[in-house]
């Protein structure tokens, strides 16, 4: 199998059903506007492409393994933003000091909620949201400071662990802040977890306190608490739940307002706690996994901020101008140290969620503004899943245009794919044609953080293009505390994760199962490793699997093998271009990589999600294909079929329709694949065929 995806985003095709008069004077335009402008732009555009095209990372050495960092840090490695804020409390106190009264975390007010019938007959629940209302540095100091000693009058023992189980919101933030000032070891874990992989991080961190909220109590842990024995009290964040007579005995609730008002009394007999060191574990952070239980990756202080220092100094300009949206989950962290990034650098954080981010999320009623709209941010962070939705989204409505409307969006946005290349910028295509795109987000965007999962090399131009802004696609882990490497701004090059940032340097090391050597040409590849304070103290309790992953080089500077393949281009810029999990050697001895595979396909509008999976045993990949409902429907209108979105699944004429589609965008996609018709649509609605 040829498993290489090209990384360059292709123009977009024209419907040739516009009048090819008018087509010509289109084009006449442009080009006249081309030449207009080509002289100031040209001065510009040279500045920016010499920044792009200038070297961003060095090896430090001539030998094939030598470890590559930031020119920004041949010298040495950068491990603290701010002189002596070698630990989190710090660093808020030095941000609370600066910026005492400036604005820092953001509420919607719940103005109405109701319940909404859809005409499938499900009931949607639906918010009409108010303003933002906002906590001060110095708001959010106070409340940190008395629910610390809140818990601490609750029993809580520095460096003893304490879960925090909850959406991402302002009271998440205040918590945690709580447990840095007071040297409190924070258990994190997803909101989405099940039940079991819930228990198992909080037996085996043996919580007794844990913060959640009424609704992840009623929904989640009720039904687990007699199953964590170690529980003596639950913390809720929006206030205090009816009481269940089957909890066990000695499980207390109480609300954070209580234990703030408790911690506020007792801090006005001046209650002494303790303060952590560098060395200190700040977080253990539950990660989700693609196997088995999570694990808890234990993240010191002295890992967090050398992370977030690392991050920052790839953010130009950032400050107090700056609003940053929060509605990634905090328990990843990718959302933490964008949170704390900007905490320490006096932004705004304005809170959200996935089902209130736009006008026209899930949750959000006709008529009313989502929080973009009305929180106008200029940072966000997004995962690739919600970017491939936006670019699904948003290129279903351009379909549904007139054909002159789609013709015209087609052309400029071909011409700033264009312009792009050259380093130039297309002010008139921004206001005119990508202005209303644009305002999805709020319209203020100027920098949107991508990590998590490799974004493809289409969705990336399409956020750069449609919305205005660079893509700063990232490189971590949560064992390197998030940080690893960010593209620059000014660096529009697409499938790449830019060059190490100053915190860390990164080496590759050979694979020769995999055919990856760090002496391969023109590009050195290999397995990634990442070496710097941010590496993080390893697994909670899982000494072996600590001693697989990291170790100590002879000045004694800790690594981490991140299972990872990557390569180097000339600048010194990470492309990461495979997996060691993800690839799956085949009957015949060939390799293929799952992860290439779903890229492939699940840009498709057809195409909601994919699993592609392998068994060594055989000759095949499986994939199986979560249909969108819409396309399908349409799809099936096209061609003349009817029936219940059942029947449609299940029929054979539409299975060959499907099959086409993407038997098509594999061949795009540079893979040589043969389908064969295994279909399992049916009640689940799942599509299965085979890749070759």
């Amino acid at each position: 199998m040829n498993n290489h995806v090209s990384s360059k985003p292709s123009t977009m095709k024209l419907k040739h059903t516009i009048n090819p008069i008018l087509l010509y004077f289109i084009h006449f335009l442009i080009s006249l506007y081309t030449i207009l402008t080509y002289i100031p732009f040209y001065f510009f555009s040279e500045s920016r492409q010499e920044k792009s095209n200038q070297i961003k990372a060095k090896p430090v050495n001539s030998k094939p393994d030598s470890a590559y960092r930031s020119v920004n840090s041949l010298d040495g490695l950068a491990s603290v933003l701010y002189p002596g804020c070698d630990t989190l409390d710090k660093v808020f106190t030095y941000a609370k000091n600066k910026f005492k009264n400036k604005r820092l975390l953001g509420t919607r007010e719940v103005l109405n909620e109701e319940d909404e019938v859809q005409p499938n007959g499900k009931i949607f629940k639906k918010v009409i949201l108010g303003q933002y209302n906002w906590l001060s540095y110095e708001d959010v100091f106070v409340r940190a400071l008395n629910f610390g000693n809140g818990l601490q009058m609750l029993g809580q023992k520095p460096k003893t662990n304490i879960a925090i189980f909850c959406e991402t919101r302002a009271e998440w933030m205040i918590a945690a802040q709580a447990c840095f000032m007071y040297n409190f070891q924070l258990v994190t874990l997803y909101a989405t977890l099940g039940g079991p992989a819930i228990v198992h991080g909080l037996n085996e961190t043996e919580v007794t306190n844990i913060i959640t909220s009424k609704e992840l109590l009623q929904t989640k842990l009720k039904d687990i608490v007699s199953l964590v024995p170690c529980l003596r009290h639950i913390i809720t964040v929006d206030g205090k739940p009816p009481t269940w007579s089957e909890f066990p005995k000695g499980v207390i609730v109480h609300t954070m307002a209580a234990v703030e008002a408790l911690g506020a009394k007792a801090s006005m007999e001046n209650q002494p706690h303790s303060k952590p060191l560098p060395s200190d574990i700040a977080v253990i952070m539950y990660t989700s996994g693609s196997t088995g239980l999570p694990k808890g990756v234990m993240i010191s202080h002295s890992n967090i901020i050398a992370g977030i220092t690392g991050m920052a100094e790839r953010i130009p300009e950032l400050g107090e101008e700056d609003v940053y949206i929060g509605y990634l989950p905090l328990a990843h962290v990718l959302e933490l140290s964008a949170e704390l990034v900007c905490l320490s650098h006096g932004c705004r954080i304005g809170y959200s969620s996935p089902q209130t981010l736009a006008d026209q999320s899930s949750k959000i009623k006709k008529g009313s503004k989502g929080d973009t709209s009305m929180l106008k941010p200029t940072l966000m962070a997004a995962v690739p899943e919600i970017m491939d939705r936006i670019y699904k989204n948003v290129m279903n409505k351009v379909n549904e245009m007139s054909s002159f409307q789609r013709n015209l969006f087609i052309l400029a946005y071909n011409y700033k794919m264009e312009q792009i290349s050259k380093g130039r910028n297309t002010p008139l295509c921004n206001s005119f044609v990508f202005r209303k795109v644009r305002s999805l987000l709020g319209g203020n965007i100027r920098l949107l953080l991508c990590g998590g999962a490799p974004l493809s090399a289409t969705t990336q131009r399409f956020m750069n293009i449609c919305f205005c802004c660079p893509v700063g696609q990232g490189y971590g882990l949560t064992e390197s505390a998030g940080a690893g490497t960010i593209t620059e701004v000014w660096d529009y090059n697409t499938g790449r994760v830019g060059a190490p940032l100053v915190c860390c340097e990164i080496k590759l090391k050979n694979w020769e199962e995999g055919g990856y050597f760090n002496t391969d040409k023109p590009h050195p590849r290999g397995e990634i490793l990442i070496g710097g304070q941010n590496v993080t103290m390893g697994y909670y309790k899982n000494e072996a699997k600590t001693k697989a992953d990291f170790f100590e080089d002879e000045n004694g500077q800790r690594w981490l093998c991140t299972g990872d393949i990557g390569e180097f281009d000339p600048d010194g810029c990470l492309k990461i271009i495979d997996r060691k999990k993800d690839l799956v050697k085949l009957q015949a001895g060939e390799y293929v990589s799952l992860g290439k595979v779903e890229a492939a396909l699940k840009n498709l509008p057809l195409v909601d999600n994919i699993c592609a999976y392998a068994n060594s045993y055989h000759s095949y990949v499986i994939g199986f294909v979560v249909p969108n409902q819409k396309e399908l429907t349409e799809l099936a209108r096209k061609k003349g079929l009817k029936g219940t979105w059942e029947e449609l699944c299940n029929s054979c004429e539409m299975e060959n329709e499907v099959l086409k589609v993407l038997s098509e965008a594999a061949i795009s996609g540079e893979y040589s694949v043969k389908l064969i018709v295994r279909t399992e649509m049916g009640r689940e609605y799942l599509h299965a065929f085979n890749l070759f």
